[in-house]
């Protein structure tokens, strides 16, 4: 900065007390202490004055005195306190113009109060002149100028006008003199100098010229000049409360004053011209302008004389100019506001309730999601939704608000959360909630997740107290919105879900009906049975309730917690999942039978409806059995093999509760016990008792299981496995991750390892086959190795799964994954990364895909950047149906950006039940529904889902707060101590003789204390066609199919045919994989002459065939395309199955693909979904897969445990050794 120059003081003419001339000290001053300064104390000072002696005298000299600095002296004067009180100030300035409003008001006052005294038919004349009379002639045409410039106005009323005359004109003086600026003209030529001067100096005159007291003075001007203080007042208004209000409330107000103005001048006017005429009264001359501008004009009452007359054209003319202009800016500036929107009252948020809506951009989707879902809660019905977004509003949001239903309900607001002026538009400070959602459709996802993150800070400035409800892109942003109530991250959730899938099916298919409100009557009308079973299912959520005050669960307080879940779901059939102590803020899911409910405890349930919603209407049987209950609670003690216990409608006589003997080679957790399983008789089911023994299976499996987990290699590893540890892993990608204790390896592998393709100096392979994998691989493609990726890896690698069942994991990346990426997943067995996309085959079958069970493709971001928003999924939807061709038996889940884009997977432009499902999803969204894609195969299966589906997860923590925390424990990204897992096991046919799903629910409490809470059902579906000859024509094909391989397959038990199907039996589950088993069928058959028909059907038999040809050579193609592209590589072809030598068991069991089908035949398929919490007389089926909640191996494990190990080796002598705590049967 420049220094300031001072003048030289009178001491420094002086010589120093050194002698030094005062020139000397000057030149010295700046490499010393400046004299304007201060003298600092203490050793800075006696620093300086070391190092630099020359300036010891001068800096402390005695008689230098300090100099006292005043700044901004120029605004010290006079004019400038004037300027600054008049004119800068702005609450000073308010008042002075308030007072000249009240001042012009006054004079107009005064002015009609004079008119109202004045009678010209008393005489007319100047101040002490004689008076004269005038009478109107209308003959003739001579003016009587008179009246006009004489008035009669008495002496108190003379008196306070030149008072006020006297105030105006000094005030006006004055700001004139305090704003000018060198050109004095353009001050004096001023509106509304001119008449100002033209109302106040006349009254001045006449103090000192008596005569000229009654003149005429156009007072009621001053209307004009309160109109503009009034313009000027409200700015300084708005400028002193720092409040920006309405636009245009301030045209609408500009614009009545305007025509006020009007009317009161063009009424002054014409009364006053009038006198030399008819002599009308005031009223009269409203009313005659009040028709004239209205455009009516009766004509009743007219102007007499030419002034008048003019002045009504001037008037009218002055009013075609003003008014159309101010119509103009009026209109302009309400076309803007309904841009912007309006405000959202003060009074209505004090009275009503409202939540805002802090987005981005608002697209259709997005709020059509958030309306439903907010407002599918019945106590949300009464709120307001504010929207405030920067962006103009869509013409389809436009659209939407404009319906009834959501125009009275929904205000949208243009503007952005940083400013407090539009956060004061919402009334942020009065909200119930605000809702900040991140614009996932950006190309960059973190930018997108750094404008969350400010909106959210300004947000909790500007209203501490309102509730935040965040959502996260990126999990590495999370812990900088850490202080809001409810986070929900993108990335997290969806790579959970992803890694789930893999091993539980359809876990994306679940939480997404768990998260979406629905009332259970999707597909209801539908003439399909799997339809109205899956909708019906669909309607479960997860309600709570306090255990003393819930009819479903108060009769089993002090009972284990598996008791109560069975027991509820037997008789209410809803589903007990978990409970919160009330000491304690953590949700435990399935805290085992050990755990004994209390009246305090909150319990979460699945059900279609909550309790308070549900009417209990008891059957007479049902009355019995609760007749037979009570008689039956005083032998409680009695010993296990007395009770009788019931499921669902077939009571069972227990025999004993003991283990079965162990059994060679068979057995499992659902094995059947060996007493009851011969005859006739339905074998029994252990009950489920009411409090946890001490010497339960369940701890002495789990400690047993983990044991040899830990110690014990299976036979197949042999002595040569790599030993892994549990443990939590000791490099976290980024702040706020939850610890998970999991399989790691001893040692942390080198970087050079994790590449799969490549070899390093620890080892050489250099593709999956060389591994030699036990299990199958798990391939993720994805853009760039986020931070996500990482809860990809950890539910798969999570010390619950068993060692042998763990599935190696290859990360197929675009780009290469840096350091602080490879750190943290290092310490994983099994995980690899390659370098490589999934539109490049060779990529994909370098990284293993033949030997892969699942392929997961995951939304890139790069695809953002399509000009067309829905756009953005063709590249993966194109690739995935590429891969479904090459690849038919790959289970691959895809990930979306838009959910409406999952008609497109698996896409085929003849297939009539694909069309009849569309149909339905429109007549769904017709009826309301939220859940109207859920009939889409794909989806259906779990096959593909939409990350915008989970937004519903942040909307209903509005109502659920628990919800968020029950999703995260089920996806494994939460792990609270004591709480279970989801995990799934299959039913096999040797399960089947469970029967049903209440009697499977009473079996997993009674022995391994699981709770289930769904199941995914995987069966053959016969398609309807829209082509009957095809159908006739495919029949005959696989007619003479089976013909041919039933002489083939005649050979005898031990000659069974290479080709030829294992039985001919009546499963339909064969018949789609029978017609593609070989191309040799396809040439046996054209080469088979049909001998019994004629000329005609024999040509159109050949026709037939050659089309068949036709198709299995498209297939023999993309076979061989592949091996091709194997052998170019150097990779073994031995692994790669053709679709020719898949086999249907191999499909049903390996695959479950909800879409698979067979391309030659559109009639028969397999389609897969999901029923949550079915009835508990549901008949169980083959291929069942049922997902469970376990409980932790861990929770009990630290207590009691000499108890425990000798429980253990009593039952592991007495049990079947086969009995463990794992999900394959």
């Amino acid at each position: 900065m420049a220094r300031a120059k001072l003048p030289r003081s009178p001491s420094e003419g002086k010589a120093g007390p050194g002698g030094a001339p005062a020139g000397a000290s000057a030149r010295e001053e700046p490499h010393g202490l400046s004299p304007l300064l201060p003298a600092r104390g203490g050793g800075s000072v006696g620093s300086d004055v070391g190092q630099r002696p020359h300036t010891e005298h001068f800096s402390l000299d005695s008689s230098l005195s300090q100099v006292q600095v005043e700044f901004y002296v120029n605004e010290n004067t006079f004019k400038e306190r004037l300027k600054l009180f008049f004119i800068k100030n702005q609450r000073s300035s308010l008042r002075i113009r308030l007072f000249n409003f009240s001042l012009k008001l006054l004079t107009c006052l005064l002015y009609i109060v004079r008119v109202l005294l004045d009678d010209p038919a008393l005489g007319i004349g100047c101040w002490g002149c004689p008076k004269q009379n005038y009478t109107f002639n209308e003959s003739s045409s001579e003016i009587n100028w008179a009246p006009i410039l004489w008035v009669e106005r008495k002496m108190a009323l003379w008196a306070i006008q030149v008072v006020v005359a006297i105030i105006s004109f000094l005030e006006t003086t004055l700001l004139i003199y305090l704003s000018y600026k060198g050109n004095i003209w353009e001050q004096i030529f001023q509106v509304s100098f001119v008449l100002e001067m033209i109302n106040t100096l006349p009254f001045i005159i006449t103090i000192f010229w008596a005569p000229l007291r009654n003149l005429f003075i156009p007072v009621f001007l001053n209307c004009w000049l309160a109109k503009h203080a009034l313009e000027n007042m409200i700015n300084d208004f708005h400028r002193a409360i720092l409040r920006t209000q309405s636009a245009m409330f301030n045209q609408v107000l500009i614009l009545f004053c305007t025509l006020l103005c009007l009317v009161f001048t063009g009424t002054c006017g014409i009364q006053h011209l009038e006198r030399a005429g008819e002599n009308l009264s005031l009223l009269t001359s409203f009313y005659f302008c009040i028709v004239t501008f209205s455009t009516v004009g009766y004509g009743d009452v007219t102007p007499k004389i030419w002034p008048s007359q003019l002045l009504v054209v001037v008037m009218i003319c002055v009013a075609l100019v003003v008014l159309p202009l101010q119509f103009e800016e009026l209109v302009y500036l309400w076309m803007e506001r309904q841009k912007s929107g309006g405000n959202y009252s003060r009074h209505r948020a004090q009275t009503e309730k409202h939540v805002v809506l802090c987005v981005s951009s608002l697209k259709i989707d997005l709020l059509m999601d958030f309306l439903n879902e907010f407002y599918a809660h019945p106590r949300l019905q009464d709120y307001y939704v504010v929207i405030l977004c920067p962006t103009e509003m869509d013409i389809q949001v436009r659209r939407v608000l404009q319906i009834p239903l959501w125009s009275q309900r929904v205000i949208y607001l243009q503007g952005s959360a940083l400013k407090d002026q539009d956060l004061m538009r919402a009334k942020m400070d009065n909200g119930e909630a605000c809702f900040i959602l991140s614009s996932r459709n950006e190309v960059d996802r973190t930018a997108a997740d750094h404008q969350t993150i400010l909106r959210a800070w300004a947000v909790k400035d500007f209203a501490p107290n309102c509730p935040l409800y965040v959502q996260i892109l990126k999990p590495e942003n999370k812990f900088h919105v850490k202080f809001a109530d409810h986070v929900v991250c993108e990335e997290e959730c969806k790579y959970a879900m992803l890694a789930l899938n893999c091993i539980c099916p359809a876990t994306s298919t679940l939480i997404t009906l768990l998260v979406h409100t629905s009332r259970g009557q999707e597909g209801q009308e539908s003439p399909e049975q799997w339809q109205r079973m899956y909708g019906r299912c669909s309607g479960n959520e997860v309600y709570h309730v306090r255990m003393g005050d819930s009819k479903f669960f108060r009769e089993y307080q002090g009972k284990s917690f598996t008791y109560a879940a069975f027991h509820a779901h037997k008789k209410y059939g809803v589903c007990l999942i978990g409970l919160k102590r009330e000491e304690n803020k953590n949700i435990l899911l399935n805290p085992g039978p050990r755990h004994t409910l209390a009246a305090s405890d909150t319990c979460f349930y699945i059900n279609i409806t909550k309790e308070e919603n549900s009417a209990f209407i008891f059957k007479q049987e049902e009355k019995q059995r609760r007749g037979l209950a009570g008689c039956s609670r005083g032998s409680a003690r009695l010993p296990v093999h007395s009770i009788i216990a019931s499921v669902g409608t077939v009571a069972m006589d227990l025999q004993h509760s003991e283990c079965p003997p162990a059994q060679g080679g068979g057995g499992g957790k659902l094995a059947p016990p060996t007493e009851n399983g011969s005859g006739s008789r339905r074998p029994s089911i252990a009950p489920v008792l009411e409090l946890a023994d001490s010497s339960a299976l369940l701890p002495c499996e789990l400690l047993s299981d983990q044991s040899e987990d830990e110690t014990t290699p299976s036979e197949d590893e042999g002595l040569s496995a790599v030993e892994y540890v549990k443990g939590y892993p000791p490099n976290s990608p980024y702040i706020g991750s939850s610890p998970t204790l999991c399989h790691l390896l001893p040692v942390k592998a080198p970087f050079c390892c994790l590449r799969l393709d490549k070899g390093c100096r620890h080892n050489s392979y250099e593709d999956a086959k060389a591994y030699g994998f036990k299990n199958k691989l798990i391939i993720v493609s994805a853009e760039t190795a986020g931070n996500g990726l990482y809860n990809f890896i950890v539910p798969l690698r999570a010390y619950y799964r068993p060692r042998r069942e763990l599935n190696p994991v290859v990360l197929l990346l675009d780009n290469k994954p840096d350091h602080h990426f490879l750190e943290a997943i290092c310490c994983f067995p099994m995980v690899y990364y390659m370098e490589g996309s999934v539109d490049n085959l060779d990529s994909l079958l370098q990284c293993g895909i033949i030997y892969a069970d699942n392929l997961v493709v995951v939304d890139k971001e790069s695809t953002m950047s399509a000009e067309e928003d829905y756009m953005a999924d063709a590249k993966t939807i194109v690739n995935v149906q590429t891969m479904f061709r090459l690849f038919p038996s790959l289970s691959i889940i895809t990930e979306l950006t838009h959910p409406s884009n999952m008609r497109f997977m698996q896409f085929r432009a003849k297939d009539s039940y694909s069309l009849a499902l569309s149909k339905l999803e429109k007549r769904e969204r017709e009826n309301g529904s939220n859940l109207a894609f859920m009939f889409r195969l794909p989806f259906a299966a779990g096959r593909v889902f939409s990350i915008s589906m989970l937004d519903t997860l942040l909307y209903q923590s509005f109502v659920k707060e628990y919800m968020i925390p029950i999703t995260r424990l089920l996806l494994g990204l939460d792990t609270t101590p004591g709480s279970g897992y989801l995990c799934a096991m299959k039913i096999t046919e040797d399960d089947l003789w469970i029967g049903s799903y209440g009697r499977l629910f009473q079996k997993l409490c009674s022995s391994s204390a699981e709770v289930p809470i769904g199941i995914y059902r995987t069966e053959c579906h016969v398609f309807s066609t829209s082509e009957p000859q095809d159908l006739g024509a495919q029949a005959q094909i696989s007619v003479s199919m089976e013909d041919c391989e039933d002489t083939q397959d005649v050979k005898g038990p031990g000659g069974s045919s290479t080709h030829g199907r294992p039985s001919v039996g009546g499963d339909p589950a064969e018949h789609p994989l029978l017609r593609r088993k070989s191309l040799q069928w396809a040439r046996r058959l054209s080469r088979k002459a049909p001998r019994h028909v004629g000329k005609a059907a024999g040509a159109e038999w050949a026709d037939q065939q050659r089309l068949s040809l036709c198709r299995r050579s498209e297939r023999q193609e993309l076979s061989e395309l592949v091996k091709n592209r194997m052998k170019h590589l150097g990779l073994p072809t031995t692994g790669y199955e053709d679709v020719a030598n898949l086999t249907a068991s191999d499909v049903m069991n390996r695959v479950n693909l909800g879409y698979l089908q067979d391309e030659m035949n559109d009639q028969q398929n397999t389609l897969s979904y999901v029923l949550i919490n079915p009835p508990p007389d549901t008949r169980l089926e083959p291929n069942d897969i049922v997902y469970l909640i376990r409980s932790d191996p861990l929770a009990h494990v630290a207590s009691s445990s000499q108890s425990r190990e000798s429980s253990c080796s009593h039952k592991l002598a007495s049990c079947n050794p086969e009995t463990r705590d794992e999900t394959q049967l």
